[in-house]
C-alpha cells in the first residue's frame, strides 16, 4: 500500500506525495499528491502563500476564488498581498470566496457574493493543477460572471500551461519538481491495462484506501 512522503522543499513549503494507481473524477494519475497539512496548518498556509505572493507583485488581484479547500491558504495570500504593500494589489480589500456548486455540478456565487466577482480581477487558488480541468472550470465560472481571472495558483503544477493561454499559471511546485507525474483518461491507463489494482480514489479533501 502507497505511504505519502516528502519529495522536495521549497521556501519552507514541503511537497508531499505518493506513488501509485490513483482515481480522481476524471482521470487516472501515478501520483497522489498530499495537501491536507498546508490546507489546515497556519504555518505551511503561510508559507505556501509568501511563495504564490511574491509571483504576483505586479498583479491587480481584487479577489481570491479559493478551490479544492484552500480558503485557509487563501485568506494567508490575501495578507501576503496586503502586507507586501505592493501597489498592484488593493490593500486590506482583497475579498476571499469560494464558489458554490448546484446539482449539474456547475459553479455559482449567490447574489451576495457576484459583487465580489463581476468585474474583478479574481484569482483562482487551487490545491493542485493536474490536468487542468478544474481550472477551466474555475475560470469559465468567473467569467460567466464578469470576472476577470489575472491568474490561476496552486501548491503543484503538473501542466506547463492551460487551455486560456492569456491566464497566467503559477504553483509552488513545477512540472519539473515530479517529472515522472503521468495522468491518464480512465479508458486509456496503461495500470488499468496491465490488471494493476487502484491503491485509492482521490480529490480534494484527500484519499480512499481500496
Amino acid at each position: 500500500m502507497f505511504e505519502t512522503k516528502v519529495i522536495a522543499t521549497r521556501g519552507g513549503v514541503p511537497l508531499r506525495a505518493a506513488k501509485g494507481h490513483f482515481a480522481t473524477n476524471h482521470s487516472h494519475i501515478n501520483y497522489f499528491i498530499d495537501i491536507t497539512t498546508q490546507k489546515t496548518r497556519l504555518a505551511e498556509a503561510k508559507a505556501v502563500a509568501r511563495e504564490l505572493a511574491a509571483k504576483f507583485s505586479n498583479t491587480k488581484v481584487d479577489t481570491i476564488l479559493c478551490l479544492d479547500g484552500m480558503t485557509l491558504v487563501g485568506a494567508c495570500l490575501a495578507d501576503a498581498l496586503c502586507q507586501g504593500k505592493r501597489p498592484a494589489a488593493n490593500a486590506d480589500e482583497i475579498a476571499v470566496i469560494e464558489p458554490e456548486y448546484n446539482s449539474y455540478n456547475q459553479m455559482t456565487f449567490r447574489d451576495n457574493v457576484q459583487g465580489y466577482v463581476r468585474e474583478k480581477n479574481v484569482l483562482v487558488l487551487m490545491a493542485s493543477i493536474s490536468t487542468g480541468f478544474t481550472a477551466k472550470r474555475g475560470i469559465q465560472g468567473t467569467k460567466y460572471y464578469g470576472g476577470n481571472v489575472v491568474g490561476v495558483a496552486g501548491l503543484y503544477r503538473a501542466v506547463e500551461h492551460l487551455e486560456y493561454r492569456d491566464v497566467k499559471l503559477v504553483s509552488v511546485f513545477e512540472p519539473a519538481d515530479l517529472p515522472d507525474y503521468k495522468s491518464f483518461d480512465h479508458n486509456d491507463c496503461p495500470f488499468c491495462k496491465d490488471g494493476r489494482r487502484l491503491d485509492a480514489l482521490v480529490n480534494s479533501h484527500g484519499y480512499s484506501k481500496l
